[in-house]
């Protein structure tokens, strides 16, 4: 008799039904709070929500970490760490399942995504005679917005601000009796109750509905052997806390109304859209025109570049990938050797690439992640390149060519990641030895196919023609001191740079003699190469906000049947985060761009060849003027550019705006 009564109860009071949304309420609230992809952990919960039986089995497992995209708009200020420098920030889209799990919000060195629900906020905006009103709009543009800020005008910023619930009260004494009996309520995210401190009155209606379900299921287990003391002290405590629960129904009501909305009209259940629009303002000062008469002086340009990338995942544990790319910035041209006038390569900026000249669109990335064990696993389909699945260790320079790091393909990592790219795969492994001793550590192995991996005849395809091979082992030591150790082997077609980033003939980085040697050398450019590179890689991160990161690469060149030369590159940084605001990130850095240093003597043209360094010394400032766009003014000096101390230095400046949505 008593179950059948609360069970006429239970079904006929709205505040108990407002109640029992109160757990879908946060999880809609982590979903409009949610990064597309999360940083080390898929999974958290808000310090003060209290975690119910019902929510700790609903959460999600943490997933494996791997290598993250090189991509711009999922790009992070990396930490130390190689199994998190980097994270698959993979998206829980499953197909059949709109609503995400709450995502763990990366530690102060990452960058947030748009929110979901600021994808929705388009969503809306785009359905053609859309159903909502303006006041639904604008509510759901509210809600898109809580959480970017560290304050928000209708958010209770501390719980004095409203009537709490102390320890000592009859409530809480009565409610702490029941969960100890029935464990209706398993704690907090530290798994403790916190019976020490006072609760607000909308936490512990929720911890009472959460009884309340509870007692309800025991009932109907267990029939009418329940003790009655216990029902009368829920019942008076629904009563006491009728009001709360009638306010969250009706909150929790409307909210869910809005998703609902939200679900009917999304893109797609299983892919986000998520892009990078970069505007650039850029000069080159001190270039005069070349004797040979051809070389004009470089003219101040206004160039752009465009990605959008489709982000989709079929398991939560995975994502591929799908970037679109346009833009319109071309490289100027830098005096060097007379026999070599443009040295084009120098001054790449990381919106020069992915370019198609003229704003046409072209898929310039295709990728798919995924793990397998305690693998990551990595696969390209096309435009894949080093950096997209192995720690480069170049804290807040690195952002994946994107528009938020340094200016230059050159300081942004190791040039030693720009040999080869294209189509392939990659896996890294735990290194469990090394990470019990020093910290997490990983062994990382990739391979990727050149340009013409595609071409089935003779000489091309995945296996017979350019690729280069990489491998890497990532340490820790402590969580200030990261250090990596490279190998690359590549082998590169005639008239092919080395550093060409999958691209071919054109180099993205470095001299022209450094990315062909055949053309100082007495050798065919026909003729092809192969290259053996040697890196090493270290991050320092002296504070939360000072990082001091370095590289270094020795590349030997085999000019197959003709000889061999030396090519060298190093370089180091100091970036400063949160330099007055939170996301500015001022970075100086200054090193050798990839600089041809010594020939075989039977290939060594008469009377040797310029071999001076091509110094490189950038400083920028990335100012966040809001979560969604930067400015970044810089400049970028460039010496010996062909090699040659005796020719004109190169000064860029340019003033960069990116626009992440």
């Amino acid at each position: 008799m008593m179950s059948k009564l609360l069970w006429k109860f239970l079904l006929s009071s709205p505040a108990l039904l407002g109640a029992t949304l109160l757990f879908s309420a946060g999880e809609v609230s982590a979903v409009e709070r949610a990064d597309l992809m999360a940083s080390e952990n898929i999974t958290s919960q808000s310090g003060n929500q209290l975690q119910t039986a019902d929510t700790i089995t609903k959460e999600v497992k943490p997933s494996l970490i791997v290598a993250a995209p090189t991509s711009p708009v999922s790009q992070k200020v990396p930490t130390f760490s190689p199994t998190t420098k980097k994270n698959l920030e993979l998206p829980e889209l499953v197909a059949g399942n709109t609503k995400q799990p709450t995502a763990a919000t990366p530690q102060p060195k990452a960058l947030n995504l748009s929110p979901v629900m600021s994808e929705a906020e388009t969503t809306l905006a785009q359905v053609p005679n859309s159903p909502v009103n303006s006041g639904v709009l604008e509510q759901v543009n509210r809600y898109s917005r809580e959480g970017r800020k560290k304050k928000s005008q209708n958010q209770v910023t501390n719980v004095s601000q409203l009537r709490d619930v102390s320890p000592g009260d009859w409530a809480f004494e009565a409610l702490r009796s029941l969960v100890e009996r029935y464990g209706c309520i398993a704690g907090y995210p530290d798994g403790t109750y916190r019976g020490n401190r006072p609760t607000t009155r909308y936490e512990f209606a929720a911890g009472l509905n959460a009884c309340l379900n509870q007692i309800e299921r025991l009932i109907i287990e267990s029939g009418d052997s329940f003790d009655r003391t216990d029902l009368e002290t829920l019942q008076r405590l629904v009563q006491e806390f009728e009001a709360e629960l009638a306010t969250l129904g009706t909150r929790v009501d409307n909210l869910e109304g809005r998703v609902a909305f939200l679900e009917d009209n999304q893109f797609s259940t299983t892919t986000k859209l998520a892009g990078e629009v970069i505007f650039a303002l850029t000069d080159e000062f001190n270039t005069e025109p070349d004797d040979a008469s051809f070389l004009d002086n470089n003219n101040t340009v206004f160039q752009n570049r465009v990605r959008m990338e489709f982000n989709s995942s079929f398991s939560g544990k995975d994502r591929l990938v799908t970037r679109l790319a346009a833009g319109n910035a071309d490289l100027f041209q830098i005096q060097g050797d007379p026999q070599a006038p443009n040295e084009s390569a120098l001054g790449t900026q990381t919106f020069n690439l992915g370019n198609t000249g003229d704003n046409d669109v072209i898929i310039d990335w295709l990728a798919y992640y995924t793990t397998f064990g305690a693998s990551q696993i990595y696969f390209a389909g096309t435009g894949g390149i080093h950096s997209d699945y192995v720690p480069t260790l170049n804290p807040f320079f690195e952002d994946f060519d994107g528009g938020n790091g340094a200016l230059s393909t050159f300081a942004s990592e190791n040039p030693i990641y720009r040999i080869g790219g294209g189509v392939g795969g990659a896996i890294s492994l735990g290194v469990g030895v090394l990470e019990s001793v020093l910290g997490p550590s990983t062994i990382t192995v990739g391979y990727l196919a050149g340009p013409d991996s595609s071409d089935p005849t003779d000489g091309n395809g995945l296996f017979d023609g350019e690729y280069s091979l990489l491998g890497q082992l990532n340490v820790n030591i402590g969580d200030k001191i990261a250090l990596g150790a490279t190998y690359v082997n590549a082998y590169h077609r005639g008239f092919n740079s080395i550093f060409d980033a999958g691209g071919g003939f054109s180099g993205v980085v470095g001299t022209r003699f450094a990315n062909d040697p055949r053309e100082i050398a007495l050798v065919p450019r026909d003729n092809p190469m192969v290259t053996n590179s040697y890196g090493v890689e270290a991050a320092f991160r002296l504070s939360e906000t000072i990082s001091i990161s370095g590289f270094g690469t020795l590349t030997d060149v085999i000019m197959i049947g003709a000889g061999g030369g030396e090519i060298w590159t190093y370089g180091g940084g100091v970036a400063l985060s949160d330099l007055g605001k939170e996301g500015n990130v001022l970075g100086i850095f200054g090193g050798v761009q990839p600089t041809l240093r010594g020939l075989d003597g039977n290939i060594r043209p008469a009377g040797g060849f310029a071999r001076d360094n091509a110094y490189h010394i950038e400083g920028f400032y990335k100012y966040q003027l809001t979560d969604n766009i930067s400015v970044t003014p810089g400049v970028i000096w460039l010496t010996s550019p062909g090699q040659d101390e005796g020719q004109e230095d190169a000064i860029i400046g340019t003033l960069r705006t990116t626009f992440k949505f």
